[in-house]
């Protein structure tokens, strides 16, 4: 992931993509889905900003986590 992230944000930089200078956040969450889950992970997606309008990515990363059981610590979660 350390290899993805520093890549990714080598070429939004070097093709200047935002105004000043991108990073990502220090940490990642990461998710699987078995491949019969493709369609709703594909609509959630497309859907994406329409669901947030209701409940933020922060609050919605956090539901996820309830769910499947994930301990965290608050104070590493994204803001």
């Amino acid at each position: 992931m350390m290899v993805v992230k520093r890549d990714s944000s080598k070429w939004i930089n070097e093709n200047w993509f935002v105004t000043g200078e991108f990073g990502w956040q220090n940490g990642y969450g990461a998710f699987s889905y078995s491949q019969s889950q493709i369609d709703s992970v594909v609509k959630y997606i497309k859907n994406q900003e329409k669901h947030h309008e209701k409940r933020s990515f922060l609050e919605e990363y956090k539901k996820i986590l309830d769910e499947w059981g994930i301990e965290y610590k608050e104070q590493y979660i994204l803001e």
